[in-house]
């Protein structure tokens, strides 16, 4: 197969992997910003979460653009599964609608954090639109979670 190997023990390349990886690993540290935020009030704790989670999932991106874009051939890694070329190419379309919309609403709940609470962070008067961004960025997240896993067994694994 081309490029590097995942650590997974599939058919997924490194980027691939890292991806899986890095999706799920973010999954309990986003549960964990919403509970410090929603139950003790910690708005610092939140906000050095949320960046964490931000950076990570921008390191897995890029990550995953330099493999599939430059090193390896993910298409020729997802030919062998029986699910090849209708229920890949159509779970990955369906993911990539979450994957895109979670980056524009994450980008977009982060930035207005960034600018519009003071450091240290404290409630502020746009807090009801930053929470309802905040959530339809956490669902989205999570329904890119689902999807991408979707399309990587039926890519990788079958």
């Amino acid at each position: 197969m081309s490029g590097i190997d995942g650590f997974l023990g599939t058919r997924g390349s490194l980027g691939m992997d890292v991806v899986v990886v890095g999706l799920l690993a973010v999954l309990p540290l986003l549960a964990w910003s919403i509970h410090v935020v929603r139950t003790r009030r910690d708005y610092a704790t939140h906000k050095l979460l949320q960046l964490t989670i931000a950076v990570a999932l921008l390191v897995c991106i890029v990550i995953f653009e330099i493999d599939i874009r430059l090193v390896s051939d993910w298409k020729v890694r997802a030919r062998p599964s029986p699910w090849w070329p209708g229920g890949v190419l159509t779970s990955l379309g369906i993911h990539l609608i979450f994957a895109v919309s979670t980056l524009v609403l994450w980008v977009w709940t982060v930035w207005e954090g960034l600018t519009r609470f003071p450091s240290p962070p404290t409630p502020g008067t746009h807090g009801a639109r930053h929470r309802l961004m905040g959530r339809l960025a956490a669902l989205d997240l999570l329904l890119t979670t689902i999807t991408g896993l979707l399309f990587y067994w039926l890519a990788f694994i079958a």
